[in-house]
C-alpha cells in the first residue's frame, strides 16, 4: 500500500518502505466517486519507469488504483511521515544529485524566508510539447479528459535555508497540486495583488508558523537532477520537545 501525497508518495509494505514517484497520473480522469486525494492510502500495480533513471520512479497502471483508506488529520499521518523528516538536508541532496542519492525527500527548513508569488508566464514551448504529447497518447480510460492542462494563474518560489550548517539558502519552485488548484479555481475576480496576498497567506503565513513543525516535500527533475522543487508542505503542530 502507498500513501498518496504529491508527485512523491510513501510506500508502506514492510521491508519496502520509502518514497516512490508514481508518474504519469492524470488526476482529472479520476473524478466523481473514484477521485483520489492527498493522504489517501491506495493500492496500485506499477512497474519501474524504464526511461527514468531515478530509482523512486514507477509507472502506475491507473486501472488498478484502489483507495483503501485515508489518513485524516496529522495524528494519523505522523507515525508514517515523522520518521521521514530530516533524514537528509537539501544541501546534501543537491551535492549528491548526480550520484545514488534520493530524488525525493522530506526536508526540514531551519529558516523560511519567503514565498514569492508572481503571475505565471504560460507554458514554455517544451512544456507545451510534453502536455500535447501526453494528451495525444492518453488511453487510460474510454471517457478520459483529453483537454490540455491549463497553465496556473500564478507561480511561486520558496526561499529558505535547510538544516545543513553553513547553508547559503535555496530558491525552489513551488508546484503543489493544491496551489495550482487555488490559482485556477479559488481566486475568482481578485486582482493580482489581492490574489497574491491570498496565496501567500494560504501557503506561507498560515502553515509556516512557529507553532508548526514545517517540512518540505521536495523532488528533482529527471533531465536536471540538481534542480529540485518544493512539491508540498508538511506542517503538523510542533511537539513540546521541538518548541522554540
Amino acid at each position: 500500500m502507498t500513501i498518496l501525497i504529491y508527485e512523491g508518495s510513501l510506500r508502506l509494505e514492510p521491508g519496502h518502505e520509502g518514497w516512490v514517484r508514481l508518474y504519469p497520473i492524470n488526476f482529472r480522469e479520476l473524478g466523481g466517486d473514484a477521485s483520489f486525494k492527498k493522504y489517501d492510502v491506495i493500492t496500485v500495480d506499477a512497474t519501474p519507469a524504464r526511461q527514468d533513471s531515478r530509482r523512486e520512479s514507477w509507472r502506475p497502471r491507473m486501472q488498478t488504483m484502489r483507495k483503501e483508506g485515508s489518513l485524516a488529520g496529522w495524528e494519523r499521518r505522523r507515525p508514517w511521515l515523522d520518521p521521514m523528516v530530516g533524514r537528509i538536508t537539501m544541501c546534501r541532496l543537491h551535492r549528491g544529485a548526480s550520484m545514488d542519492t534520493p530524488s525525493l525527500a522530506l526536508v526540514r527548513p531551519s529558516r523560511i524566508k519567503a514565498l514569492q508569488v508572481k503571475p505565471h508566464p504560460g507554458w514554455s514551448p517544451a512544456q507545451q510539447g510534453k502536455i500535447d504529447a501526453y494528451v495525444r497518447q492518453c488511453t487510460l480510460f474510454g471517457n478520459e479528459d483529453r483537454t490540455p492542462l491549463q497553465a496556473p494563474r500564478f507561480s511561486a518560489t520558496f526561499h529558505y535555508e535547510c538544516e545543513e550548517p553553513g547553508c547559503r539558502g535555496h530558491r525552489q519552485g513551488f508546484i503543489d497540486w493544491e496551489f495550482v488548484a487555488f490559482t485556477l479555481l479559488r481566486l475568482g475576480s481578485k486582482r493580482d495583488r489581492e490574489a497574491q496576498a491570498f496565496l501567500e497567506k494560504q501557503f506561507f503565513v498560515q502553515p509556516c508558523t512557529p507553532e508548526n513543525d514545517v517540512a518540505f516535500y521536495v523532488g528533482n527533475v529527471a533531465a536536471h537532477p540538481r534542480t529540485f522543487s518544493v512539491l508540498g508542505l508538511y506542517y503538523p503542530p510542533r511537539k513540546p520537545s521541538r518548541r522554540r
